[in-house]
């Protein structure tokens, strides 16, 4: 922003020069579609941290990240859990049949054991039925994840219906992988630590543009291509 206003401060100085023009509007033009889109970005993470489950699921199914000491679970990642928990007594509650809780995450190398296995033990820990958790423990990524864990769910019904549950932050992004994937069913966000969610935010936004780097690449062209075409013309 400062750098911004410093180059907008400038204009008057370089004046006379269209290029330098040019290069100013073609910053504000591409910094504003940017900050646009992170404006889109948060709002979406905000309405999913507030989405209701629509009726009765057949699982909840709990993303995984990255564990404590290799095999605790994180504050970050229990969230999640106590979130997909609270789904399940919810539906049980209003006499609805109790949802498998579906945990899913693989083991990554500094950890000791799969992340499904840890967040299954804390599940039970805290009054799960056994019988009730499902793992899937060999998923890398949230691709991955959803994937894998739509091919347990179809094994078990082809027709299920179910809820992802991950962190606020991260629920924009996973609801566009679960609608690539073919997942069934609708994401929710838990809540986030208030120290965690600005990098966490900006992470989340970064990989979303990546992902979408080539439109965002022949968008942001086409403003540059408008900034010289209208320095030129000043």
């Amino acid at each position: 922003i400062f750098a911004l206003l410093a180059l907008i401060a400038t204009a008057d100085y370089f004046g006379s020069s269209n290029a330098y023009r040019s290069f100013i509007l073609a910053v504000v033009l591409v910094s504003g579609y940017i900050g646009f889109l992170f404006l889109c970005f948060l709002a979406y993470g905000f309405l999913y941290g507030r989405i209701r489950v629509r009726g009765d699921v057949d699982f909840v199914v709990m993303l995984g990240s990255g564990l404590i000491g290799g095999e605790r679970v994180p504050p970050l990642l229990a969230s999640r859990l106590r979130t997909g928990l609270a789904l399940r007594e919810r539906q049980v509650a209003r006499g609805g049949t109790a949802p498998v809780l579906l945990v899913s995450g693989g083991q990554g190398p500094d950890e000791r054991l799969p992340e499904a296995e840890a967040m299954g033990r804390w599940l039970i820990d805290r009054g799960a039925d056994p019988e009730g958790v499902l793992e899937e423990s060999r998923s890398r990524s949230t691709t991955e994840n959803l994937r894998f864990s739509r091919t347990l769910m179809e094994a078990a019904d082809e027709r299920y219906v179910c809820v992802v549950v991950t962190n606020s932050f991260h629920a924009f992004r996973a609801a566009m992988t679960a609608r690539r994937e073919g997942v069934r069913g609708q994401v929710v966000g838990s809540p986030t630590a208030a120290y965690f969610w600005p990098s966490a935010t900006i992470r989340e936004f970064v990989a979303v543009f990546w992902e979408h780097r080539v439109v965002n690449a022949v968008l942001c062209a086409l403003l540059v291509v408008l900034a010289v075409v209208a320095g030129r013309g000043v």
